[in-house]
């Protein structure tokens, strides 16, 4: 993929897609395979909104059991098989415990016998799945020494055991929207980050299209398109900021969804569900309480979700270090033998995602589907239509599903793809465990175990390609990670990776979970310094926008928290026009300083 504005101006496209996180990257691809000439815009960068920032799990609609949801819990199922078969590299079960107490709704019973019926509603789960290891087995009971084994914290004496189900965990979720980015452009579609839509370009009461801005050089442009699919997340409303278009501006109710990560090796490669002191109103059966889980994720644990009603602008949703504090009294009242401290985690993450309408800041009403605006019926408003999606998992279909209303204002229009059954870009993976075993039994020179398992997860049948970007230097590590150098100079010639925060947050391993330390910050900004010419001036703006993004992120530091909206100053395409420094005597230096 190769970042250009220059052609955008100068297509007219079938559809225009305003959002690069799941959903809209879903579209642009669902759309690419059907054959319409397509456009993808992100305003920052790929995922870089509640995409990257979601709680990693792949769910298959277990929880629908409590509203006597059926048809959805079925649509959930549907959609964590798909994951597991185009995107086996990405995407793998994750086996989750159910602590039971006594009897009544606390029981093994009661819960076990739940579960074994969500087994009977999805009884066709691994369809299509040929991997073993990405299948989601049945039901299981443990006993109460069993889950003792596993979860020593659970010590009380009306614990009985626990009931397993299977759900799905994403390896890195940042990296599963740009495999939906590649295939999109992989099938013809255009796709550029740094691209925000303004406003919509109007023919009367129809849309046709998007004034652009160019967030890089700030020029701004016109891409005209047929129509426009808006999922821009939480950010979608603001461009139907137009009253004489969409009549008086209205903004549903959005749940900041957030969890942290814990520096806790899991005592299990099972997650757990936890309860906790908040209630779903809408639920008909089941606990008294909300699950929260704890999931191990790489080698720390996952604790959320918390849900909260944020009426204000995305740019300003991020966790405060006095609600971890919160959460974590929380959950140590419920388990004490837990113990969880403060100064354990490493990372916060947040993302805004519907709430349910009648959601009030004391009594939550949880988002169940993602929001779907045909504006002919809501505006008169004529070749637009607005997506905002609640849960990465349904991202495929529910692109489908707004693609094939946007289409129904034109004639004869394509037919909807078998997007559920075509691998996405890196997937083609027959049997996961064995492509990964003969990936590491041959190991290049200067390539350790940890570093070639992180590339094959992240890159799958690509990783040849990422090894290939260092084939005429010396492979080495960024100093104090498992992250190559290669990987560095792939994200910045093959994924569109133009900021520090790009490679560090999104395109590698070097933020997950943690921050990489100043040495893999200085080490990073220098190869991509060289790559790109960047100024000294432009390096050492990349590396503080890439701590302040760190430091929004972490549980300890509140300076970070200040009062401005959004992230540090970006630094421009126009800061590299300036003399280039010499970028022997900076990668010297950055050197010294890592190593110091």
């Amino acid at each position: 993929m190769q970042r250009t504005t220059a052609a955008l101006a100068q297509r007219e496209y079938d559809l225009l897609i305003i959002g690069g996180g799941a959903f809209g990257a879903a579209a642009a691809r669902d759309a690419a395979l059907r054959g319409l000439r397509t456009v993808l815009l992100e305003r920052d960068d790929f995922g870089s909104g509640a995409s990257a920032e979601c709680f990693k799990m792949v769910h298959g609609g277990i929880r629908y059991l409590q509203h006597a949801d059926i048809p959805r819990l079925r649509a959930s199922c549907r959609e964590r098989s798909a994951l597991l078969r185009i995107a086996p590299h990405l995407v793998s079960p994750l086996p989750i415990a159910i602590p039971t107490y006594g009897h009544g709704r606390s029981g093994k019973a009661f819960l076990g016998t739940g579960a074994r019926v969500y087994d009977l509603l999805t009884f066709d789960r691994n369809r299509g799945i040929r991997d073993a290891t990405r299948m989601i087995g049945n039901t299981r009971l443990l006993s109460r020494s069993e889950i003792l084994q596993m979860f020593p914290h659970l010590q009380t004496p009306k614990l009985s055991g626990a009931v397993v189900f299977e759900d799905g965990q994403m390896y890195n979720a940042a990296r599963l929207v740009l495999a939906f980015v590649k295939g999109a452009e992989a099938a013809g579609a255009d796709v550029c980050n740094y691209a925000e839509a303004i406003r919509f370009l109007w023919s009367g009461n129809t849309v046709q299209g998007a004034r652009v801005r160019d967030q890089l050089t700030g020029d701004e442009f016109d891409v005209r398109a047929r129509l426009t699919l808006n999922a821009a997340g939480p950010w979608a409303d603001y461009l139907q900021n137009d009253a004489e278009h969409f009549g008086k501006p209205k903004r549903l109710p959005f749940s900041r969804d957030a969890y942290f990560i814990v520096e806790r090796v899991p005592t299990s490669s099972h997650g757990i569900a936890i309860q906790g002191l908040s209630r779903d109103k809408d639920a008909l059966l089941g606990r008294q309480t909300r699950h929260l889980f704890a999931a191990p994720w790489r080698d720390k644990t996952l604790i959320g979700v918390w849900h909260k009603l944020f009426p204000e602008t995305p740019d300003r949703a991020w966790v405060q270090p006095e609600e971890i504090e919160e959460w974590m009294a929380e959950i140590n009242s419920v388990y004490p033998t837990l113990q969880l401290r403060p100064d354990e985690v490493s990372f916060a993450h947040c993302g805004l995602v519907p709430f349910g309408e009648t959601a009030t800041a004391t009594e939550l009403s949880f988002g169940k589907e993602s929001r779907l605006v045909d504006h002919r019926q809501t505006h008169n408003v004529q070749g637009l239509v607005s997506l905002v999606g609640i849960r990465f998992t349904m991202a495929r279909v529910d692109a489908a599903r707004a693609l094939d209303l946007l289409l129904k204002q034109v004639e004869r229009a394509p037919a909807a793809p078998a997007s559920d059954r075509i691998e996405l870009p890196g997937g083609e993976i027959e049997n996961f465990a064995k492509f990964e075993s003969d990936a590491c039994r041959s190991l290049p020179p200067g390539v350790a175990m940890k570093s070639m398992q992180g590339l094959v997860r992240n890159h799958g049948t690509h990783y040849r390609a990422v090894l290939e970007e260092g084939s005429n230097a010396t492979v080495v590590n960024i100093p104090g990670t498992s992250t190559l150098t290669a990987e560095i100079r792939y994200a910045v010639s093959q994924e569109m990776a133009v900021h520090l925060d790009d490679v560090v947050m999104r395109r590698t391993d070097l933020a997950a979970g943690s921050h990489p330390g100043r040495a893999a910050l200085l080490a990073t900004a220098a190869e991509m310094g060289r790559l790109l010419s960047w100024s000294a001036e432009r390096l050492h703006r990349e590396i503080a926008t890439t701590e302040h993004t760190l430091q929004r992120h972490s549980a300890h530091d509140s300076s970070s928290r200040a009062a401005s909206d959004r992230t540090a100053p970006r630094a421009t395409a126009g800061d590299a026009s300036a003399a280039a420094p010499n970028h022997g005597a900076m990668l010297a230096e950055t050197t010294v300083r890592a190593t110091a």
